[in-house]
């Protein structure tokens, strides 16, 4: 078996939220070291007995301070199975993509964690900024549009 002094990692479910506003999508600018400098959905791990719309609740209202109702999450796809060798250590996350709908009243964004966060704003879909985080790279190139059903 050899000298292991680390345990394998374990594959992770992250959900991750496209919110929209009209024709514009929500996108931060990484600054951990796992795709540091890349464009990203909010989201995170999926935390065990979570449902996929409480963790998208849950990580959006961490990560930007909005306040979205659960029952306004949507599923849209598991659409990524993505192995991530750099920053640090290998992992591999398995992407579940949730959408809601920004309405009057839901306020706008924070960068409620700079210290792996740059900030939030609003990007067409048709006009992405580069780098895109690859777990979403990926996606879009096979095809994947939140504005689509």
């Amino acid at each position: 078996m050899g000298n292991q002094t680390e345990a394998a990692a374990e594959p992770t479910v992250v959900v991750g939220v496209c919110l929209l506003k009209g024709k514009k999508v929500l996108l931060g600018r990484r600054r951990c070291s796992l795709g540091y400098s890349t464009f990203s959905l909010p989201g995170g791990h999926l935390e065990l007995g979570e449902s996929f719309e409480e963790c998208a609740t849950r990580e959006l209202k961490e990560e930007t301070g909005l306040d979205i109702d659960k029952k306004r999450m949507e599923f849209l796809t598991a659409r990524t199975n993505e192995l991530l060798l750099e920053g640090g250590k290998p992992c591999q996350y398995a992407s579940v993509c949730m959408r809601a709908v920004m309405e009057d009243g839901d306020g706008e964004p924070q960068n409620v964690e700079p210290k792996l966060c740059d900030g939030w704003d609003w990007y067409e879909w048709d006009n992405l900024p580069k780098p895109l985080f690859r777990p979403l790279h990926n996606a879009v190139l096979a095809g994947f549009n939140p504005f689509r059903a």
